[in-house]
Formats: C-alpha cells, structure tokens, sequence
C-alpha cells in the first residue's frame, strides 16, 4: 500500500497550496476537499464527497479512477462545461487513449504523484491537448481521494478554461 507521506504538520501545506490569484472555482473545491478529510493525515474518499454540496462547480469537475498494476487513469465523470469545451463526452475512457501525448505529459507527472503520494496537483498555462483556439489557458487542479484515508483510488479535478482576450 502507498504511504501518502502525510502529517497533522502537511494540513498547513495544504492551506497555502493554491496561488492566490487561482480562479474561485478552484478555491473553493479546493477548500470544499480539505473540510472533507475524515482525520488528520487522512484523505478523504469519494464517499465524503457530495456534489449537492457544490452545485456551482460541477460543470467544471471530473473525476478520474485511478487503476494500479499497471498504473492508469480513467474518466469516471466529465462535467458538463469539460464535454461542452473538448467537443465529446470522455465519460468512461482511458486519458492515455483518449490524449496520446498524455504518457509523455508534464500532467502525466502530476497525476502519477496525486496516485502515488497523494498530492495535489496545480496546473496554469496553455492547453497541453487539443482545444478550440478561442481558449488561451487553462487551470487545472487535482485532488486525491482515497476510500481508505491513504490508498489514492480517485482524482477530483476541476479544469476552467480562460479565453483569448
């Protein structure tokens, strides 16, 4: 089973993980998680979480299965505003299938240390896959969820998408 690497000293990392000027939507599913954790040093599972609870958010969420042995990523749910942006519903597809230049990603990178070690992960910049020019960048943030308090079996995530201005 992988160690998290986590303490009661990591909650206040976590506190201060997001810049400042992150979108509020990632902020505040960002704190949403951390109210969630079931103990301290404990992740918590997808069964703390509650889409009533976040209503705003949803059109901007997905949620990844994460596979061991080997190692891979799947879409478990894609919101509304992520299918309405990448043009078709991935809903139930591998990423490294759906996104062939995933595996070789700097995202793939921040996905296998959320699996692995359970860490959040934070990305801004330009679109590393196929998007409509109209958008310039991209926030992205995972979350790991884990049903056991520290075996990652699920990424939260939230993308918002910035046009050209």
């Amino acid at each position: 089973m992988p160690e998290t690497g986590r303490d009661s000293e990591d909650d206040s990392l976590y506190a201060d993980f997001l810049p400042e000027n992150c979108d509020h939507r990632l902020r505040a599913l960002y704190d949403y998680w951390r109210e969630r954790h079931p103990a301290e040093g404990r992740l918590p599972g997808r069964q703390h979480i509650d889409p009533i609870d976040v209503p705003k958010l949803l059109p901007w969420m997905w949620l990844v299965d994460v596979q061991r042995a080997p190692l891979r990523f799947k879409h478990r749910l894609v919101g509304t505003e992520q299918v309405r942006i990448m043009e078709r519903d991935h809903t139930g597809k591998w990423l490294d299938e759906v996104f062939p230049r995933f595996l070789g990603s700097p995202s793939y990178r921040q996905f296998v240390a959320a699996a692995e070690r359970g860490e959040i992960a934070y990305r801004r910049g330009k679109p590393q896959f196929h998007l409509s020019k109209e958008y310039l960048s991209v926030e992205r943030l995972l979350l790991p969820l884990a049903q056991d308090g520290n075996t990652v079996d699920m990424l939260l995530a939230i993308t918002v998408y910035h046009h050209v201005a």
